[in-house]
């Protein structure tokens, strides 16, 4: 590989990894992470364990019904969108 190959190499590859980190960071429009955690207590979860930003959503883990769950979330609205025991 000759040195300018190498070189725009290591800039793309340096240039993914930050739109990659730009992904996982909180809008400025979202909900805040404690309203959030209050929305999925009244949705029946018991315990939030886990709330980070994941793929533009907030993406989180709890208990509801004596289960541990993962569920993902609006980031805007804090409605669960999607949920599923946690293996």
């Amino acid at each position: 590989m000759t040195k300018f190959a190498f070189v725009a190499f290591a800039l793309a590859l340096s240039a993914a990894s930050v739109n990659l980190a730009k992904a996982d960071q909180r809008g400025p429009d979202w909900m805040p992470a404690l309203h959030l955690i209050d929305k999925v207590l009244n949705s029946g979860y018991t315990h939030v364990t886990k709330l980070e930003v994941d793929d533009g959503r907030w993406e989180g883990e709890g208990l509801k019904n004596g289960q541990k769950m993962e569920f993902h979330a609006d980031p805007k609205t804090g409605v669960i969108t999607s949920e599923k025991l946690d293996d």
